[in-house]
């Protein structure tokens, strides 16, 4: 049963952490990649699909996206949907194709950039935490019923404590990285 409660611990942090990584792909570092538009709804017949799902994204240059899609009719349905995206991107239709340039970071907005990213990481800990919390919540009531000792109880105890560690030190080292990658100009 405590191995349960630590498996259990284990996947609720690594589901906390996946959040954070994901969240931390949609922060601009001044670089294009193709995952900055993969919040991008596009109107296609009515119904909102990704831009992934109707256009091919790719980034030939550090600071170009183009996108085409599939369908020429589509064009100005796809670069409407880009500049309404909360992204601060400005596309440009050249025939087919969209080209997004990517504008130069300010230092005022990697700066920002650094404290949204500090921002994430600080709620993925809180979660962590609260992962702790409920760990050590099943292991008291495990040990009140007496489905296991006191012993037994206090290793588990101190698996938590080794496995939230662990954790934390993991969204650590992601923050650093993504706030090296931010302030590199």
């Amino acid at each position: 049963m405590l191995e349960d409660v630590i498996k259990d611990l284990r996947g609720a942090n690594e589901k906390a952490i996946e959040a954070l990584r994901r969240d931390l792909s949609k922060v601009r570092t001044g670089r294009a990649h193709a995952g900055m538009l993969d919040s991008i709804r596009v109107d296609y017949y009515g119904v909102p699909t990704p831009l992934t799902q109707m256009a091919t994204v790719a980034v030939p240059e550090p600071r170009l996206i183009t996108v085409k899609p599939w369908e020429k009719g589509q064009t100005k349905f796809v670069e409407k949907a880009i500049r309404e995206g909360d992204l601060g991107l400005n596309p440009q239709v050249d025939g087919e194709f969209i080209r997004i340039p990517i504008p130069a970071l300010t230092e005022e907005r990697r700066k920002e950039m650094v404290k949204l990213t500090k921002r994430n990481g600080e709620e993925c800990k809180v979660a962590v935490r609260k992962n702790r919390r409920d760990a050590n919540e099943m292991i008291d009531t495990l040990d009140k019923d007496g489905e296991v000792s006191g012993d037994e109880a206090e290793r588990a105890r101190k698996k938590v404590e080794e496995v939230i560690a662990e954790s934390i030190k993991q969204v650590d080292a992601i923050i650093a990285s993504k706030e090296k990658e931010i302030l590199e100009v």
